[in-house]
């Protein structure tokens, strides 16, 4: 799929005086070392900034709505602005097919590894801002982003799933759980990780993720599905 910036409009429902500016939105790094005399600008600043305001709107929406102590607020936001969540997101909207890599990149799965979704939506973010000004990017976050607080706080979505697997090992088993990396794809900049989570030496679930955080953090949260359960007579 090449770059298609009314398609894009489309989907994110802003238009775009300047075509560079969405254009380098939707370049990744790779890109750009395949095409030296395009005289494009890769992503990854928009992204810086996109982050920056995602993070705000963010905050401010849960400061204003919300009496929750701090550490519930932080909760949430991690909960929302997470790499998984972006990438759900941009998954969601399918703007993936758009952004503009090396066929190198794009033969080993980059349109659907998460973090370079997740850094897609943050340099879009960035373009609105700097396009429309931060109203706009405000309506965005919150109609896309945002609005995903309820069901997170509903099904409890915020919690760290790798605190909680260890409180539940030490009672359970009277033990603290290990991580293992059973396996790592992807080039060095840009990775994911399969982790393994044991009590012991029994594994009990697995998780993928960009980072080994990330990781853990997955395989916690597939463990304590295998934890929680009753044991049955």
């Amino acid at each position: 799929m090449v770059f298609d910036q009314s398609e894009i409009e489309k989907i994110i429902q802003v238009s775009f005086s300047s075509p560079d500016l969405i254009k380098t939105a939707f370049t990744h790094r790779s890109y750009i070392n395949e095409h030296r005399k395009a005289g494009l600008e890769h992503n990854e600043r928009l992204e810086f900034l996109g982050d920056a305001v995602l993070e705000l709107v963010v905050t401010d929406y849960l400061y204003n709505n919300y009496e929750n102590p701090e550490g519930d607020l932080t909760a949430w936001r991690s909960a929302m602005v997470k790499t998984e969540s972006l990438a759900e997101l941009a998954e969601k909207l399918e703007i993936g097919q758009y952004l503009l890599m090396s066929r190198g990149e794009a033969k080993t799965g980059g349109r659907t590894r998460q973090a370079l979704l997740a850094n897609l939506v943050e340099a879009t973010i960035g373009a609105i801002y700097l396009e429309k000004g931060y109203s706009a990017a405000k309506t965005f976050i919150e109609d896309n982003i945002v609005v995903n607080l309820k069901e997170i706080i509903k099904t409890g979505a915020y919690i760290d799933a790798k605190s909680h697997f260890q409180e539940l090992a030490q009672e359970k088993h009277g033990t603290t759980p290990s991580y293992k990396v059973l396996s790592e794809t992807g080039p060095d900049h840009d990775k994911t990780f399969l982790m393994g989570v044991y009590i012991d030496k029994n594994k009990f679930g697995e998780g993928t993720g960009s980072s080994k955080q990330a990781a853990q953090q997955d395989a916690a949260l597939a463990g304590l599905e295998k934890l929680e359960k009753p044991k049955t007579e």
